[in-house]
């Protein structure tokens, strides 16, 4: 319901002028250039990898979003949300990689302004969301580990839904204001988008008019979204650390750096591709600089969160036996 209102707001009340004034024709479309200029045998390449990393993404995610949502033993607020990270991997994906496998293979390249302005609030919405789950995730950690006997008070299932909430409003509001800063002037240069999906400040140097207010406030709302979660990240970390360090038990060290490494890993993957991507200034960008970043958040790092949480996982690895087993057992009755 959210995301349908968003996006009525968003197309209703703005048109994005798209005025070509070349020859005084109207744009009405987008031309992403993504892997263009490679030769098809590279291109072939290039649709095979991305085929087959979307794949394992979108089963591993499947997943684990199936085993957290089922498994009775994955009942703890740790759980819950790595079932809502991997949706919002999901969904992240989806949003750019289909799109990039068609246009491997098709020489039609064109994206009608509707899709593209529809395909950047998803990306914006979903990491948004994601950014702010990280840091919730954080928070968890710091409550079960720095906290215990009050953690199932804290952390109750109500609260978890409020946070997970949360991180879904803010992310699909937060979408509604970058579109408008985004597509708010008329398009009269190249419509060429030196990229695999419509990134933001590519977009934004294609405008007419002066594009550094829109810029600024893209760099600003960055420095929000990215760098408060950091902060609330780097304060829970800390806790937990000198937490780590007050035990005696060496082994009680080793389980809860274990547990707290995978969600570092994970943000510093997603972290560091996004304030690349938007906290660094144009002039250092470029398509050989944006596309690697662009790669590494869209689909490295939702193929990669499943891993780096499971396999250092006693509890997720168990509950995916677990479940592999019962789809065994049920193909092997129905023969």
């Amino acid at each position: 319901f959210i995301y349908l209102f968003s996006f009525s707001v968003i197309f209703f009340l703005y048109r994005p002028q798209v005025v070509d004034t070349r020859n005084g024709s109207t744009v009405t479309e987008f031309i992403l250039v993504g892997f263009e200029q490679s030769s098809p045998s590279t291109r072939a390449l290039l649709f095979a990898l991305f085929l087959t990393l979307y794949s394992l993404a979108m089963a591993m995610n499947g997943l684990i979003i199936f085993i957290t949502w089922t498994d009775p033993r994955l009942n703890s607020p740790m759980y819950f949300f790595l079932g809502h990270l991997s949706f919002l991997d999901v969904c992240f994906i989806t949003t750019t990689i289909p799109q990039m496998l068609i246009h491997l293979v098709i020489k039609n390249h064109t994206l009608t302004f509707a899709s593209c302005l529809t395909q950047m609030y998803l990306v914006f919405g979903v990491g948004v969301a994601e950014c702010i789950l990280l840091a919730f995730m954080a928070y968890d950690r710091y409550v079960a580990i720095c906290h215990p006997l009050s953690y199932a008070q804290i952390m109750s299932r109500q609260v978890c839904v409020r946070l997970v909430s949360t991180a879904w409003f803010f992310g699909l509001i937060n979408g509604i204001l970058l579109d408008y800063m985004t597509f708010r002037g008329p398009f009269c240069r190249d419509n060429h988008i030196e990229n695999f999906f419509c990134e933001a400040p590519i977009v934004i140097a294609l405008s007419c008019g002066d594009p550094q207010f829109s810029l600024r406030v893209i760099f600003a709302d960055a420095i929000v979204v990215l760098l408060s979660p950091m902060v609330l990240i780097v304060i829970s970390y800390a806790h937990i650390l000198a937490s780590i360090l007050g035990r005696n038990s060496s082994s009680g060290r080793g389980k809860t750096f274990s547990t707290c490494a995978s969600h570092l890993t994970v943000v510093i993957f997603f972290y560091t591709s996004a304030m690349f991507s938007y906290m660094n200034p144009r002039s250092t960008h470029g398509p050989d600089k944006d596309k690697p970043f662009s790669l590494l958040y869209t689909i490295i790092t939702p193929m990669c969160n499943p891993v780096i949480y499971s396999f250092r996982n006693k509890e997720m690895k168990g509950a995916m036996v677990r479940a592999l087993g019962r789809s065994s057992l049920s193909q092997a009755e129905s023969v």
